[in-house]
């Protein structure tokens, strides 16, 4: 049996995106915009950005038999879940309420500095432990629609003994909906299994969503490619640059990540199963994976500038041959031009070939002749036009 009445993403507004659009754009984006309490604050302080879109709660609880889809009015409405022998995913999308974040932290018995990490963002993807649960805290990557630059959010994980707890930066933008599906269709042995399969599930679709990202900047680097060989021009540096800046941002996301993941297998857990650490290995092999490609992509994007600058340097070589090329033409004749346009007496036998009828025909079918010789003889060496 399966009652969903949950709908997910009611809201919609307006994120702040990692994108490549306009030089009015770039110079606005920042690496990150830290929302970090003043220096002298007290520890537990939270900064709850005035953008932030308030706090919408779901619920999915399950087991082997049923699954129930719900959207929960406040935090309180959680607390008949939590001591189930059922699974419960709490999903909190929004960071926009102080006053609900906080509830949120003493319904789930959160410490005070886990909370702060939780709404102070971003923070570096990490994993601490406390009593009676686990804080993962990991960004989560997604594609913009035009396929150019992508969204990054701070998604953190809440493992306890029954139940997990995700709160996201924004209600758009999540990997997540393939397990609720999952969920929601019975299918694979995900309702069969604990909160830390789940939180496994979880984690692994937010390394696989690096992926679709990378796709799109792996085909980018290929149409720069074709760009910086064929046509080079002054907007060619400026996407080689702002592509090169934001597969940085990528490594900073994915780089802790890989540590983060790696400690939940070294360190032995009682919220964890022997079981799921195998299948956190294989999502720890996916990680790496992943960083193998951020730093492939960036060695292209550098290859990229040492391409343009060389097809620069090519073209300059290019024209300077050109123009040495019409120069030295130009020798030849400037040198019989300016012979005969000395002004000596001809009357005295100084340049008799100026009297004779034919003389200025031959001076220009010397200086033709000339100017086709050495037109010629660079068409020949390859210097001019190559031979077919």
């Amino acid at each position: 049996m399966t009652r969903f009445t949950m709908l997910h993403n009611p809201t919609r507004f307006k994120p702040s995106p990692i994108e490549d659009d306009s030089e009015e754009n770039d110079e606005g984006l920042e690496f990150y915009d830290f929302n970090e309490p003043e220096p002298g604050s007290p520890p537990g302080t939270l900064i709850i950005d005035e953008d932030a879109t308030i706090p919408n709660i779901f619920l999915i609880d399950y087991n082997p038999e049923e699954a129930l889809g719900i959207q929960l009015a406040t935090p309180e409405d959680c607390f008949p879940y939590l001591d189930s022998h059922s699974v419960s995913w709490v999903d909190v999308q929004g960071l926009g309420s102080e006053d609900v974040l906080k509830r949120l932290g003493k319904v789930f018995s959160l410490h005070e500095l886990a909370l702060e990490d939780i709404v102070n963002i971003p923070q570096r993807p990490k994993v601490e432990s406390f009593e009676d649960h686990e804080l993962i805290i990991l960004h989560m990557v997604t594609s913009r629609d035009d396929g150019i630059g992508f969204y990054d959010e701070q998604v953190s994980l809440i493992l306890g003994k029954n139940y997990i707890l995700t709160v996201q930066e924004e209600p758009e933008n999540d990997v997540f909906e393939p397990i609720r599906q999952r969920i929601h269709r019975n299918r694979g042995v995900i309702r069969s299994q604990k909160s830390d399969y789940l939180a496994y599930a979880l984690i692994d679709a937010i390394v696989d969503g690096f992926f679709p990202v990378l796709e799109d900047y792996g085909e980018r680097l290929e149409d720069l490619q074709d760009e910086v060989v064929a046509n080079p021009t002054r907007q060619t540096l400026d996407k080689i640059h702002k592509i090169k800046r934001e597969l940085l941002l990528l490594r900073r996301a994915i780089w802790p990540q890989r540590d983060a993941i790696n400690s939940l297998i070294r360190e032995e857990s009682p919220l964890i199963s022997r079981e799921v650490h195998v299948f956190l290995r294989d999502c720890y092999d996916h990680t790496v994976q992943v960083m193998d490609m951020v730093e492939t992509y960036r060695e292209l994007a550098a290859n990229l500038m040492d391409i343009y600058l060389s097809s620069l340097s090519n073209s300059t070589n290019e024209i300077m041959r050109f123009l040495t090329v019409i120069s030295t033409v130009f020798i030849p004749l400037t040198f019989v031009a300016g012979v005969y346009g000395m002004n000596f007496d001809t009357d005295i036998g100084n340049m008799p070939e100026l009297k004779w009828p034919y003389g200025y025909a031959l001076c220009w079918l010397l200086m033709l002749s000339m100017s086709g010789g050495l037109l010629g003889y660079f068409w020949k060496k390859g210097w001019l036009f190559s031979p077919k």
